[in-house]
């Protein structure tokens, strides 16, 4: 069977979406990968690469008179999270043999082979798959940002697309990034979704398989199937930032800087423009990696708001 996965991004984040697809050439074995493209940029870069097993959807053609309604009133990350649940329902309506549809965020990397989690949800026999955010105790997040992460979720067509109407229909009613009666942004939903679907929902917990800064001091980095570079930004094609959460020496060597060193060469390969992009204001401090010769990465060190500004090689972020 073949494997559908759909992300969405714009044009800033292109070097992370075609690292993700990078690692599903290595690790997705019999997959097509659908782009939600959000800007005309995007689309047209897409398009000129015509890239094996990518399909592309245009969010110009697909918006709804619902969703153009409650856009001018979100931001965009906001935006971006209200659609999360439309993918996975353009992806079904495009393409009539897609039997299972796998949302990713655009900044996961695939480790290893997903193959062991799909047969597990496959032999659970339930029709939506969700994974926990797996907090370590020190950066447990629950309360706010929910049990759940939205990350890597699997719809099955049919008895899943009941769950997935109810998710898009609670992300078009409320949908932002603030914490509010017990919702935030399209993650929170998730919570309600064994309540509300009884029989329908598997949910992989405490896993090692699933990691993201928020968990990799309480997992060994070897174990994992795919990894969520939650807060990674790219400056520019000689510097990087690393941001939120405290990370080990080991993990950056082993994890991260392997990492940015597929995403230059991959921007350099596919000669994709690299723009700057936001560090949010809530980022706690930011690991400074600046980038040598021959894709050699040096770490310069540690910096900690304000961030103000910052200056590299006659470049000034401001933030």
């Amino acid at each position: 069977m073949t494997e559908h996965y759909v992300t969405l991004f714009d044009s800033t984040f292109l070097p992370q979406g075609l690292a993700l697809y990078s690692s599903l050439l290595e690790h997705g074995d019999d997959f097509l990968l659908w782009i939600l493209c959000l800007d005309v940029e995007c689309l047209q870069t897409l398009q000129r690469l015509s890239l094996p097993q990518i399909r592309l959807l245009d969010l110009q053609n697909l918006e709804t008179a619902d969703l153009l309604a409650v856009k001018p009133e979100r931001s965009r990350a906001e935006y971006c999270w209200t659609l999360t649940p439309w993918s996975i329902q353009w992806v079904f309506e495009a393409d009539a043999t897609a039997l299972r549809v796998t949302y990713l965020d655009a900044d996961v990397f695939f480790l290893n082979s997903p193959i062991h989690v799909f047969n597990e949800f496959k032999a659970s026999g339930r029709d939506v798959l969700i994974t926990e955010h797996c907090y370590a105790p020190e950066h447990d997040q629950t309360p706010t940002s929910g049990r759940f992460c939205v990350q890597f979720l699997s719809v099955v067509r049919g008895q899943g697309e009941l769950v997935l109407f109810w998710w898009r229909d609670r992300c078009l009613e409320w949908c932002f990034a603030r914490s509010e009666n017990g919702k935030f942004g399209d993650q929170k939903y998730l919570e309600s979704f064994s309540h509300e679907f009884p029989g329908l929902i598997y949910e992989i917990s405490s896993d090692s398989r699933l990691q993201g800064p928020w968990n990799a001091s309480i997992f060994r980095f070897s174990d994992a199937v795919l990894y969520h570079f939650h807060g990674l930004r790219l400056f520019s094609m000689s510097t990087a930032f690393v941001c939120s959460y405290p990370l080990s020496w080991p993990l950056i060597n082993h994890v991260y800087i392997p990492y940015f060193r597929r995403i230059y060469s991959l921007i350099s390969r596919y000669s994709i423009p690299l723009a700057a992009q936001a560090v949010s204001p809530g980022f706690k401090e930011i690991i400074l990696l600046k980038l040598k010769k021959k894709l050699v990465f040096s770490i310069v060190g540690v910096i900690r708001p304000p961030f103000y500004a910052y200056c590299c090689d006659g470049e000034v972020a401001i933030w």
